[in-house]
């Protein structure tokens, strides 16, 4: 009887957390961005560049959506994003799995696919815009670029 109430609960909860809409705060995660799903493609993110922080819901391989706030920088007309001590977040083993992403910027949704960032120059010019953008001097954390992870927001297939 027990176990049939504990599975029972497990499903309520789930169902629960899929049908509700619960955004992330600071740090706090969330679970399924709520917002209007952007109908368009994007062809120039600049207008994020104000945005200090932007959310990202991931898929968790049992099926609830994660969500977190993060930062976000462009260079030109790309939105990138990346983690700092990134083997440390589970949105990272996430998106390790499935690259498929929501974003939300402002009260609307982007479903993106995340491109992994391996060039060096440009991630030389990540860190350069990320330092920039939130002030903060690059040099002092170069040792922590290691364990950094950026990624190119772009459409789904």
């Amino acid at each position: 009887m027990s176990r049939t109430i504990v599975f029972i609960a497990c499903i309520l909860s789930i169902t629960l957390s899929l049908a509700c809409s619960i955004d992330p705060s600071d740090e706090r995660p969330g679970f399924r961005l709520s917002g209007e799903v952007h109908p368009q493609p994007v062809q120039d993110w600049s207008f994020s560049s104000d945005a200090k922080e932007i959310f990202i819901e991931t898929a968790t391989p049992y099926g609830i959506p994660h969500s977190v706030t993060i930062w976000c920088v462009t260079l030109g007309n790309q939105l990138y994003v990346g983690a700092w001590e990134a083997d440390t977040k589970h949105w990272v083993a996430n998106v390790r799995r499935n690259p498929n992403v929501r974003l939300k910027i402002g009260d609307e949704i982007y479903e993106q696919k995340l491109e992994p960032v391996a060039d060096a120059a440009t991630i030389a010019q990540l860190n350069a815009s990320y330092a920039r953008k939130y002030e903060y001097d690059a040099e002092d954390d170069a040792d922590e670029s290691a364990s950094t992870a950026n990624w190119r927001v772009v459409e789904r297939d």
